[in-house]
Order: C-alpha cells, then sequence, then structure tokens
C-alpha cells in the first residue's frame, strides 16, 4: 500500500455526458436515509440516475430497497452489476435526539461517575431561571464505580480492584443490560485498566456490546470522551441489527458489491468499522451534502461559499473555504433548548463543521400565545408528513405554504407521480395562522415562508460571526428538495447576490456520497512541550496510528495508493484551548521543530491577531487521516454561448415580500441546455424539486448544468443602503 502525500480534494458528475476515467467507470450507488424522504443517486456509464420515496421510519431498510429498486429500474441495471453501495443515514442522530436507544450501563473511576451529568458546569442560558440541563444517556443507578487510577502521565497509581468489576458485571447481568461503556480517568494516556475490563466483559457476557473510551475518542477532558463512548454503547445494538439486517436485505436482492458508510467527518468507512463506531455517523448525510457542496465550488470555480442544504426535516449551513468544509473535533447533538449552543450532548469525533436547525419542508408552523408566527423545530416528517401529501397530516408545514404560494406544482413532485392535495394545505394554512392574524390562506403562507427564512439566515449569520468569516463575497450553492424555493429569500437577508442549484439538487447528499473518499482518521492526546518533545518519538507513534489507520482504510479502498494528512493541535502552556497545525507526513525530525514553532504561532496569530511572547508552546492531541486519493476532476465550468430559452407557460405566485400576485415564467430544467438565460421572476421545474429566481436575479446555466443565479442590481433604496453599511 503506497501512500501519497496530498490532501483529498474530490470530484464530481452531472448529469449528462461526460468523459471519466477507466476507474471511475463503475456501477456506484448512494442512498442517504433523511427524515422526510429517502435519496438515491445511481452512477454509471458516466451519467447519473436519481430517485427519492418517503422514509419508513418504522424500518428505515425498507425505504433503502424501495429507492434502490426505482432507481436501478429508471437504469435499465440489475443489482447484481453494482459495484459499491454506499449508504447514509439518521439513525444513530434520532436513537440519541428522541432517547430511543439500548438500555446502557457505564463503569468508570470511582469517584468520578457523576461526570456525564456536572458537564462543563456552565449555564448555556445565564438568565433562564427554570432551565433544563441535557440528561445523561446512562442514569446514575446503571453508572458502577471502579476502583483503579492512572496518572495524567499514564503510571498506575491504583491497580484495578477487579471485584469491583465482577460485582458490576452481575448487576448488568441482572439489570438486563444491553450495551456498557467503560471509561477510566486518563485512558487516553494508558488503556491497559480498560482493555482488562473489557476483555473481562466480553467473556462473562458475550451478548454485550462493549465501548473503551480509549478506542472511541482517545482524547484528553473526561467530560467529552466519557459522553462519546455513552453514546456510541447507546446506539450501537440499533445500529448493528440495523446494518447487518440491511447487509443481508441487500444481499437477498441480488447486491454482492460491499457496502460503505458515509462518516460525519467526510469519508465512508467499512459496514464492521461503522459497527464498532456508530457514534461516527450521527451527521452521514449532512456530511455527503458538504462533500457534495465543496466539490461544485471547485467544479465551478467557486472559491469561497456557503453550503445551503434544507431537505424536508432540518436545515444544514456550511462554510466552505476554497473547496474544502470547516471541520472540527467537537460536535454537539441533541440540543433540548432549541438547537441553543451548550444544550446539547457532546461527541469528540471528526466531523465537517455546520449548523443544522430545525427548519425544513415538513417544519410545522403555529402561533404561540402571543400570536406570532413559528416555524419549526418540530417536524411532520414522513408519518403523517405536511397536510398536501395526503397521508393524515393536520398541522400546516413550510412545503404547504409553498404550495399555497404557488411555488410548487399542483401536479406535485415526480413529475406528476407524488400528487399534493393544494386545498387542504390552504384550508389548514388559513385555519392555523390565518384565523388568528386575520390573514387569507396565501398571506399566512407568506408569513410561514417570511419566519422559516428569517430563522435560517439568523442561523447562517451567527455561524459566520462564531467562525469569523463574512458572507457578502460568498456563493450560496443550495441542495435539497426546499433549498432552491428559498434561497433566493435567504440570499437577499444575507446580502450575498449569488447563489448556484447544481443538477440533482434534490438529492444531494446522496450524489454526495459518491463523491467521498474512504477514509479514516485517527487521534490520540499525548501532551509534551515542544521544547522538550522527542520528535523521532512522536514520528514512530504518528506511524503506529497510520498503520491502524490503513489497517480500516484497505478493506475498502479502491486503489493501493493512499493519501496521509497528519495533524495536531498546540497551545501556549496553561491554556484551555488548542489550534490545529499541519504536521508533515513524511516524518517528524529534530529539523522540524523551528518550522512547527513558526507554524503554530502565523496559525495562533491568525487566530488571535498576536503571539504570547514568553510563553512555551505545548502539543496536546495528533491526528492521523488516512484516504483514496482525488482522482482526476472531470468537469470544470466554461462559458457556453448564450441564448434565450422557451418557456413552458406562466404560473401566478404570491410574492411574500410584496405581499401581492407576481407572474413567473415557467421552465423545464431538463430542457435548459449550457448557455440558457433566464430573467427572473421565473421558475426552473424538475424531478425533486424547482427553483425560484426573483424579479432582480438572472440565471444562466453553466457548462455543468448548474444554474447560476446572479443579483442584477440592489433592488430597493433600503438595499442600497444596507449595502454601504456592510462595507
Amino acid at each position: 500500500m503506497h501512500i501519497v502525500d496530498v490532501i483529498y480534494g474530490g470530484y464530481a458528475m452531472s448529469d449528462r455526458e461526460i468523459g471519466v476515467t477507466t476507474a471511475l467507470e463503475r456501477i456506484r450507488l448512494g442512498i442517504d436515509v433523511g427524515g422526510t424522504f429517502t435519496d438515491a443517486a445511481l452512477e454509471a456509464d458516466g451519467r447519473l440516475w436519481t430517485a427519492k420515496v418517503l422514509t419508513t421510519h418504522a424500518a428505515p431498510d425498507d425505504g433503502v430497497i424501495q429507492v434502490m429498486d426505482r432507481v436501478l429500474s429508471q437504469a435499465g441495471i440489475s443489482a447484481d452489476r453494482l459495484d459499491l453501495v454506499i449508504h447514509g443515514t439518521t439513525l444513530a442522530t434520532n436513537a440519541l435526539i428522541e432517547r430511543k436507544g439500548a438500555k446502557t450501563a457505564m463503569l468508570t473511576t470511582a469517584g468520578v461517575r457523576d461526570v456525564v451529568q456536572i458537564g462543563f458546569e456552565q449555564r448555556f442560558d445565564l438568565y433562564d431561571l427554570h432551565i433544563e440541563m441535557p440528561v445523561p444517556l446512562v442514569p446514575r443507578s446503571f453508572r458502577f464505580p471502579v476502583r483503579e487510577r492512572m496518572s495524567a502521565t499514564g503510571r498506575e497509581l491504583m491497580p484495578l480492584n477487579m471485584e469491583d468489576v465482577e460485582d458490576a458485571a452481575a448487576k448488568i447481568e441482572q439489570a438486563q443490560i444491553d450495551a456498557v461503556a467503560v471509561c477510566f480517568l486518563h485512558s487516553y494516556i494508558e488503556p491497559q485498566h480498560e482493555e482488562l475490563v473489557g476483555e473481562y466483559l466480553s467473556k462473562k457476557l458475550p451478548r454485550l456490546f462493549i465501548s473503551l473510551s480509549s478506542e472511541v475518542a482517545p482524547e484528553m477532558r473526561e467530560f467529552e470522551r466519557f459522553s462519546t463512548a455513552c453514546a456510541n454503547a447507546y446506539v450501537q445494538p440499533k445500529m448493528a441489527s440495523y446494518l447487518q439486517r440491511l447487509e443481508s436485505r441487500l444481499h437477498n436482492r441480488g447486491v454482492r458489491s460491499p457496502l460503505l458508510l458515509m462518516l460525519s467527518g467526510g469519508g465512508l468507512t467499512t459496514i464492521d468499522t461503522a459497527i464498532k463506531f456508530p457514534v461516527r455517523l450521527v451527521e452521514s448525510g449532512p456530511a455527503g451534502g458538504a462533500v457534495f457542496a465543496s466539490e461544485l465550488a471547485l467544479q465551478n470555480g467557486l472559491n469561497d461559499i456557503v453550503s445551503f442544504d434544507m431537505g424536508g426535516t432540518t436545515a444544514k449551513i456550511c462554510l466552505i473555504d476554497d473547496g474544502q468544509p470547516q471541520t472540527s473535533r467537537l460536535f454537539e447533538v441533541a440540543r433540548v433548548y432549541r438547537f441553543k449552543k451548550g444544550s446539547g450532548m457532546p461527541l469528540r469525533i471528526p466531523v465537517i463543521e455546520m449548523v443544522e436547525i430545525g427548519a425544513g419542508g415538513g417544519s410545522i408552523a403555529r402561533l404561540d400565545n402571543l400570536q406570532r408566527v413559528n416555524v419549526g423545530p418540530e417536524s411532520a416528517g414522513s408519518e403523517p408528513g405536511p397536510v398536501c401529501y395526503a397521508r393524515g397530516g393536520a398541522a400546516p408545514t413550510v412545503t404547504d405554504a409553498d404550495l399555497v404560494l404557488g411555488r410548487i406544482s399542483p401536479a406535485g413532485f415526480d413529475g406528476g407521480k407524488f400528487p399534493l392535495e393544494n386545498a387542504a394545505a390552504s384550508a389548514a394554512v388559513e385555519q392555523t395562522i390565518g384565523k388568528g392574524l386575520g390573514l387569507n390562506a396565501a398571506e399566512s403562507a407568506a408569513a410561514i415562508v417570511n419566519v422559516v427564512d428569517e430563522n435560517m439566515a439568523a442561523a447562517t449569520r451567527i455561524h459566520a460571526a462564531e467562525s469569523g468569516k463574512t458572507l457578502n463575497h460568498r456563493t450560496l450553492v443550495a441542495f435539497g428538495g426546499a433549498a432552491p424555493l428559498h434561497v433566493a429569500a435567504i440570499a437577499r437577508k444575507l446580502g450575498v447576490r449569488s447563489f448556484l442549484i447544481p443538477t440533482a439538487a434534490g438529492v444531494g447528499s446522496a450524489v454526495g456520497f459518491l463523491w467521498a473518499p474512504v477514509s479514516y482518521e485517527i487521534a490520540r492526546t499525548k501532551p509534551e512541550l515542544l521544547a522538550a518533545a522527542d520528535l523521532e518519538e512522536v514520528s514512530a507513534f504518528l506511524d503506529r496510528m497510520a498503520e491502524a489507520a490503513i489497517a480500516i482504510v484497505c478493506p475498502a479502498a479502491r486503489t493501493p495508493d493512499l493519501v496521509e494528512a497528519r495533524a495536531v493541535t498546540m497551545r501556549y502552556r496553561g491554556q484551555g484551548y488548542e489550534i490545529t497545525v499541519p504536521v508533515p507526513a513524511k516524518g517528524l525530525s529534530e529539523a522540524d521543530r523551528g518550522p512547527m514553532l513558526e507554524m503554530f504561532e502565523e496559525r495562533y496569530r491568525q487566530v488571535y491577531g498576536r503571539t504570547v511572547p514568553g510563553a512555551e508552546p505545548e502539543f496536546m492531541t495528533w491526528s492521523v487521516r488516512i484516504s483514496e486519493p482525488p482522482p482526476a476532476r472531470r468537469s470544470v465550468a466554461s462559458k457556453a454561448p448564450e441564448y434565450i430559452p422557451t418557456d413552458m407557460g406562466t404560473r401566478e405566485i404570491f410574492d411574500p415580500t410584496q405581499f401581492q400576485m407576481q407572474t413567473c415564467q415557467l421552465y423545464d430544467r431538463s430542457e435548459l441546455k449550457p448557455g440558457a438565460i433566464v430573467q427572473g421572476p421565473a421558475i426552473i421545474e424538475e424531478q425533486e424539486t424547482s427553483t425560484l429566481i426573483p424579479p432582480n436575479m438572472r440565471a444562466s446555466v453553466l457548462s455543468t448544468g448548474a444554474i447560476l443565479c446572479e443579483e442584477l442590481a440592489p433592488s430597493s433604496e433600503l438595499e442600497k443602503k444596507e449595502d454601504l453599511i456592510d462595507a
């Protein structure tokens, strides 16, 4: 296995005929299970087919099989011809949010079993007198203390007391516990005690699912490490059952190809690794969307973008610079206070950094006690779904509002195969919103749309501010079933003057799965002062980490050449937070000490504006990422001769900004060739979604098939003033 010292870039394809390399002429299927829809994208012979079905929550694998059969039928391909199936699912996330995981216990160092409840000892809302803190996944009665102790340097201070372990095992068996997390102090430095407990429990209780914190998250900071290990144990039985059942059903359907899973960090892994570390799948769908948007940015010559993924249940926003999404090693899930930072469960895993809010097509609208319109975070999902789906839903949603406004074809989705009930949606919107505010159905729908658009714009502003980034020079890349309908309003609210709608926008995450590399990242904490560290010893330490990552990547890798990227978090001694510094993949030596100091100070100055004279830099957590190399880029945008396409007619829609009717030209996206120019107001319809182009924007179809919409001029004097303020 040959290691190539480069960083992954990705590749892309459109649904038009394009040239591809022999290595990529394989039949691959990506399937994304979301809160409302299950999406599929099939790549074969340089073409892309897509399909979408409602998610089957009781048995998500039913929806997977349904959408696979549908897309294979469209392409005229049998299941046994598939070379690869790539899957992303919300099952782990939903289990954590809904608290529907396994009955879980925790073995931990005596005296610290309340760490998962104490948390950071911080109030995420200082002024809420009735604040509700997140409830630990493992109740206190199932947190069993074990007498043992390792020092922060890995020296044994107290030997492992096996009597405590045996007593805990008896209680676990009596309580019929399904999974256990073993979380000892400083096990990230020396995991011996955790490994001994794991070996004992696996022999004593072979049916038990066991998660060792030294394997799940071998990094410092006990609360995050313990929380991550408990979450892994909590979802492991359910995920193992689902993935094994799905693999069996795919095999029975004729699929003979490997099944790979999308990780939260943007890479792919094997089913065995996914079963062992299911906590790494919590953001698998959104991660696929970020990979999709990252490649689109490079493919269409855009440097800095905002990835805007709005599906049926949530909206995800990710900042992407130079074609690379922001990443993090800390993620928060299951927030109990309307997505307020600090109110959720911290997970220390590699993740593409994004903000996710309860704003999707299925988000439910209602009036609160003050007669204000609220939208989300509750969602109608697929069961029963929006009122217009005619599946028993009674509460109006964003999709219902879009239909009432005329933005969605009354014939429904998928060329009319999924009809929508316009009259029922109008009645629900008017009854729930209009009756209390004295508005008709269209005005009520406009209020719903304005509120959800502002919610998404506000979340984007906050995310950018927290990341120290500006927005007005960026392009919004919108995908997901609902995003193309709302992106123009979001762009206007953010002061962004262009947005891009890619081909296959309605199933963007599933397409992103096809573009993701097989990869795996390992991180381990090894605190040392920069001046005192033995860099050759550190290099050997990183080599062992690389070997472990390669062992995970190799079974699924599609090439003998692999990419290695190394990094370390650093800080000044005594500080509480670190910054990430790249590490040469060739191996460290004494000659690298000076350059690493320079890189740290440069990064530190970028973040904080200055360095700290006289302070001692120290290494904290080292990471190694092994992945497939980037294949040759297959399509890059180029200018095509412009022409004015023929429309399909017109439709009257209600403009929520002007509160009046507006005539829009209608276009079929499949008929728009590169170079087509569409002047707003217009609607471009396709199988899974529709793109709304406002009056002050002009859309052009690029050679890649993507639609680029650009603002012609500020649409009002107020916006001109806002532009001056932004400048």
